[in-house]
């Protein structure tokens, strides 16, 4: 079949309004005019019969292929645009209306945060990613979206899936830029024989990896990675959660930081290794809360001079949110949930009396939904500012200012 693409998806697929509903067109723009055969929901494109005039030539030869891209063939400012109205129009479902600020590009540098997938096809050992939606495998040679620290990564992850290749597991490794140099963390090897962690060893003597484990066990270490938040240094847990990348974390600081400034006593919930908490804690009294207990860990023996100091405590905000009550001890919250965002939570603070919150946020959906919550016990929603720090993802975080 022939047909035009009628717009952008929220999943970066090209969206074409048929007879008997939508069909998604992946690596498609809006406008352009395409065809290839129908497979249920899904258009599989063979041809372009008239490309858009936004569309640019991809800057990685595996894009199409790989499914960790899905945008790099769509024009800087039409990309932005369409990111920014992911927000707009996630707050539109929930008839919230407030000011939205331009997008923020986060890029930076690159990615800081890597995990390769590696597999075993006969005596060959394929280290990539996935294809889209698929858990078949692309080889790659390169990833364009990574931070310059993490150009030894790829090679680093190939030798030791090489070296384990033996025991005929498939593998993720985690792999983390620090200011202590790459920290690898691999998944699903089992159990590591002598002469294999011997090899796995010199392997990262050779990429000189700051430290190498095995499901967060020690395998190999030259110095303990670490980063540095606000004035303090973190020494961080094997495949430690961060932002995706440096310039991402940074802009989402100052945007939270600016919503709670003059707050004498601040929560900071999800806090993670302390991304806001540590930067608060220059100011402020800050109590931090989150559920994974090397997070915790780490926050907690992080420091530097002039510090206010920080209660750090694990505690699950989804099973046991902070009551009302709890927060009645803060003059303000930063809070930063995972993806599925953190509803029972928002339930509590729209109950507590607070003056002032800001929410830090990966899903423009859910934190919609955690707005009208917070809305409906008081607060008024100021203005958000979307930050992007997943090029080429239908992905964007975001930090909203609410206000009692």
């Amino acid at each position: 079949m022939e047909a035009v693409v009628a717009r952008m998806g929220a999943q970066g697929d090209g969206i074409i309004e048929a007879e008997d509903g939508s069909l998604f067109a992946p690596y498609t723009l809006p406008g352009e005019r395409v065809s290839g055969v129908r497979e249920k929901d899904k258009l599989k494109v063979e041809r372009i019969l008239s490309a858009s005039l936004e569309r640019v030539a991809p800057e990685c030869g595996h894009f199409g292929i790989c499914g960790g891209c899905l945008l790099q063939h769509w024009e800087a400012g039409a990309y932005q645009r369409w990111k920014r109205d992911l927000v707009v129009q996630a707050l539109r479902w929930e008839g919230i209306e407030t000011e939205i600020a331009p997008l923020v590009d986060a890029h930076g540098a690159g990615r800081r945060r890597v995990i390769f997938h590696a597999r075993q096809a006969g005596a060959r050992t394929i280290v990539g990613f996935a294809e889209r939606k698929s858990h078949s495998m692309v080889p790659i040679v390169e990833c364009p979206v990574l931070a310059p620290a993490l150009d030894q990564a790829l090679p680093a992850a190939r030798a030791v899936a090489e070296a384990l290749a033996p025991l005929k597991k498939p593998l993720d490794l985690h792999v983390t830029a620090t200011e202590a140099g790459m920290d690898m963390d691999v998944r699903g090897s089992g159990p590591l024989p002598p002469m294999i962690a011997m090899d796995l060893g010199a392997i990262a003597q050779t990429f000189r990896l700051a430290r190498l484990t095995r499901h967060g066990e020690l395998v190999a270490q030259h110095e303990a990675p670490f980063v540095t938040m606000g004035r303090a240094r973190v020494h961080l847990p094997p495949a430690s959660f961060l932002q995706a990348t440096q310039a991402g974390e940074e802009a989402l600081a100052m945007l939270a930081l600016s919503i709670v400034a003059g707050a004498k006593s601040v929560a900071d919930l999800f806090c993670g290794v302390g991304t806001f908490a540590l930067r608060l804690a220059e100011t402020a009294r800050v109590a931090a809360y989150e559920n994974n207990a090397g997070a915790i860990a780490a926050l907690a023996r992080a420091s530097a001079p002039g510090l206010k100091g920080v209660e750090a405590e694990v505690r699950d905000l989804f099973r046991r949110p902070l009551l009302a009550e709890e927060l009645a001890r803060f003059d303000a919250v930063v809070i930063d949930p995972p993806r599925q965002g953190a509803e029972a939570q928002a339930r509590e603070l729209a109950r507590a009396k607070l003056d002032r919150i800001a929410y830090v946020s990966c899903s423009a959906s859910t934190f919609a939904r955690d707005a009208r919550l917070l809305a409906e016990g008081g607060f008024r929603l100021r203005h958000v500012t979307p930050v992007d720090q997943f090029r080429y993802s239908p992905h964007v975080e975001l930090v909203g200012h609410f206000q009692r």
